[in-house]
């Protein structure tokens, strides 16, 4: 694991990245009413490729958590501030386990934004009436096909990040003793997404299977997008 001085600069370099490029998009109201809509759209998505995980009792928090928590459809813009602000404070109030998951998170938002943002310029007046023909068309016209697998590994990366911080002896009692210290130094959220990441993954146990299913099929649907294939996108 990195050492928790890296961490914190790459929780500090990614915020500030996912920041301006949420900033950028949310100023004008036609570009942040089309980043809305598709945000919207690849959640929608994200329920129907995974529907299964959602319904499984085993699964069901582990997966919501990804597409509510990971993938958020709602404004992240005061949970930026709250953590640029108190970054450099940050390997004081997390474990190495806690930060490397943050680390994670934080990452995969700023190439989410980012690839999002590419993705509204190309579909243009399309994201009005958005079909899975349109989808596929842009996403092949936006290209970057290593951004999109390293988005996938990112997500594969932040569920073993999750799993490992369930194995930490007292981990439980420690996220409950942080709780207001960490509220107090400006980490509410983060905290309270910590918190959440860690209860659907103590829930769930062993994540290999969940994992597996969840990276497969969207490194299987990337491979077929690429390949001028829109079916896995169900609509």
């Amino acid at each position: 694991m990195p050492e928790k001085e890296e961490l914190a600069a790459r929780v500090t370099k990614q915020l500030a990245r996912a920041a301006k490029l949420r900033s950028s998009a949310l100023s004008n109201p036609k570009t942040a009413a089309a980043r809305q809509r598709l945000r919207v759209w690849q959640s929608e998505r994200l329920a129907r490729t995974h529907a299964d995980l959602l319904a499984n009792p085993r699964f069901e928090e582990a997966a919501k958590f990804f597409l509510t928590d990971v993938y958020s459809v709602d404004d992240s813009s005061s949970r930026d501030a709250e953590v640029q602000r108190v970054a450099p404070m940050m390997p004081k109030f997390l474990s190495d386990a806690a930060l490397e998951t943050a680390a994670d998170a934080i990452e995969l938002d700023a190439l989410s934004e980012d690839l999002d943002a590419a993705m509204v310029t190309a579909l243009g007046p399309r994201l009005t009436s958005l079909s899975a023909a349109d989808y596929g068309r842009a996403y092949r016209k936006v290209d970057r096909r290593r951004d999109r697998a390293r988005q996938i590994n990112l997500i594969e990366h932040l569920g073993q990040s999750l799993e490992r911080l369930t194995h930490q002896r007292f981990i439980a009692t420690t996220l409950a003793i942080m709780r207001k210290p960490a509220k107090l130094a400006g980490l509410g959220d983060l905290q309270s997404f910590l918190e959440r990441g860690f209860a659907a993954f103590k829930k769930m146990g062993n994540s290999d299977e969940f994992l597996t299913l969840l990276v497969t099929r969207e490194r299987n649907l990337l491979k077929a997008l690429f390949a001028g294939d829109d079916r896995l996108l169900g609509k």
